[in-house]
């Protein structure tokens, strides 16, 4: 009974240790900037890469991500929003430069204190992304459906 109690805590302790090495070291002035941000946030999720921490969240049932440089700056925020959160003059340049297409997402990008939007719209045959500040859109990618 022994060698087996003693087995199961070797292999608890090696899966711990595996999960606990995925999770990205953050830098704590990061970390202190976003919970002085977003201090109710919960299922909060951190990534990295080369120039940027990545941290997905919850937030008042919405999901967000939020961009942080090393010194704790929020170089970007994100969140899916649905279509008729757009601001009206988007919303009704979609409904009538774009009648035989759906809209399939909606990302707002929130940067340097600048909202940009991109909406990706699909048809039987074809699927565009475009771009907007609060005003216009541009064609941001277009592609053919096969």
């Amino acid at each position: 009974m022994k060698p087996i109690l003693i087995a199961v805590a070797l292999l608890t302790g090696t899966i711990t240790k595996t999960f606990a090495s995925e999770v990205p070291a953050v830098q704590p002035t990061v970390v202190k900037s976003f919970k002085s941000t977003f201090a109710t946030a919960t299922e909060v999720g951190w990534s990295t890469s080369n120039e940027f921490y990545k941290v997905e969240f919850a937030l008042n049932g919405r999901y967000i991500t939020a961009y942080y440089t090393a010194d704790g700056t929020m170089a970007a925020l994100t969140r899916h929003i649905g279509a008729t959160e757009l601001p009206v003059i988007l919303q009704t340049a979609i409904k009538n430069d774009y009648k035989e297409h759906w809209v399939s997402d909606v990302l707002e990008v929130t940067k340097e204190g600048d909202v940009q939007y991109y909406v990706t719209l699909e048809n039987a045959d074809s699927k565009v992304i475009l771009k907007s500040n609060a005003t216009v859109w541009n064609t941001y990618q277009k592609q053919h459906k096969d």
